[in-house]
């Protein structure tokens, strides 16, 4: 699989988060990889497995990070589709070296015009754009 089609399963796992509680992810993600109709190489699905593990370990602090960087928008208030996204983003952006703040957040406004609302590009764009280092 490529990066994006990676991402784009990640982001698909992740938004079972939104649906299941966290004792219940493990078993989900045995089911995500079992019935997706992708068929995943064995070095596809640790790729995923792993950086899901990770951005579920940072969820909390992913999360309070969006609360503020997204002002009068609660977590509870964003789209499934568009929380999912943003917290993929933000795991690259803060804690993913080995891929560029530029690729994260045009990856994730990619996945938000596909399968987010109308304008969630824009918002997920702008979103993003806030947690850049300014000056790079």
């Amino acid at each position: 699989m490529t990066r994006h089609e990676l991402r784009e399963q990640l982001f698909k796992l992740l938004f079972r988060i939104e649906f299941h509680e966290p004792e219940d992810m493990p078993e989900q993600g045995k089911l995500f990889f079992d019935t997706e109709e992708v068929a995943f190489l064995p070095e596809d699905q640790e790729y995923i497995s792993d950086k899901f593990g990770k951005i579920q370990e940072k969820l909390t602090k992913i999360d309070e990070l969006l609360e503020e960087k997204t002002e009068k928008w609660s977590v509870s208030r964003i789209g499934k589709v568009e929380l999912s996204i943003l917290r993929l983003a933000v795991y690259e952006i803060l804690y993913d070296d080995s891929i560029p703040e530029s690729v994260a957040i045009n990856e994730a406004v990619e996945l938000a015009k596909r399968f987010g609302q109308e304008n969630a590009g824009s918002f997920v764009n702008a979103v993003l754009a806030k947690f850049v280092k300014k000056g790079e």
